[in-house]
């Protein structure tokens, strides 16, 4: 049934006060909130490009919601995110209908960088303080977007950059082996395991469902 416009204008509020809340958390550096914010926001998506469309007759390039999951979950490999957006694109196809963008195939490439980020990730686990151009030349490919990532990285909080010589070293800040607490999704049963374990699909030891459990990824010094 179609919503009233007192409906789609709630829908419209609760939105952009997410959307306050987003840029206040991103601005704090709490960027795993800001993101479990912008999924939340989701709820409210649909209602608020009606009431636009309708009542503001506004045409929508991109949901900037949205685009802040697409930029920020691929590098801190916010794999529950992504999958949250594809189901939110399968159940309400209108919202990537009604923006200007293919937001399905911003999904497929948001994946692709966030398996060459967890490659770069890697390499940088094994080579502490590695050369930046000794890395681009052993990862190969497009040297543009390896640094996009480390650019990313750095404003996360996540990397560290030092000069030796005429080379630049780079370093992270937090480790994947660092032991930390992730949830199941189905069950809610709590495992403790290095962040390297919780970046696949699992069998949870108490529901024995395939699951990816969810982590919480901070940056050092942050809530």
């Amino acid at each position: 049934m179609a919503m009233k416009k007192a409906e789609l204008e709630d829908h419209r509020d609760a939105y952009f006060k997410l959307v306050d809340k987003i840029n206040s958390a991103g601005s704090q550096g709490a960027y795993d909130k800001a993101i479990k914010l912008a999924v939340r926001s989701w709820d409210h998506v649909d209602g608020m490009m009606q009431y636009g469309r309708r009542f503001e007759k506004t045409e929508f390039d991109n949901i900037s919601t949205i685009e802040f999951v697409l930029t920020y979950s691929p590098l801190v490999f916010h794999f529950e995110s992504l999958d949250a957006l594809e189901k939110l694109l399968k159940d309400q196809r209108r919202i990537d209908r009604n923006t200007s963008e293919n937001l399905v195939g911003k999904l497929d490439r948001a994946r692709a960088q966030m398996w060459k980020a967890h490659r770069l990730w890697n390499h940088l686990e094994r080579n502490p303080k590695a050369k930046e151009d000794e890395v681009l030349k052993t990862l190969g490919g497009n040297a543009r977007d390896w640094r996009i990532i480390t650019g990313k990285w750095f404003e996360l909080g996540l990397l560290d950059q030092a000069s030796d010589g005429d080379s630049q070293c780079l370093s992270l800040v937090t480790r994947m082996n660092d032991v930390v607490l992730a949830k199941c999704p189905s069950c809610a049963a709590v495992a403790r395991a290095q962040k390297s374990n919780f970046l696949a699909e699992v069998t949870c030891p108490k529901c024995k469902k395939k699951v990816r459990f969810v982590i919480r990824w901070q940056s050092p010094g942050k809530e």
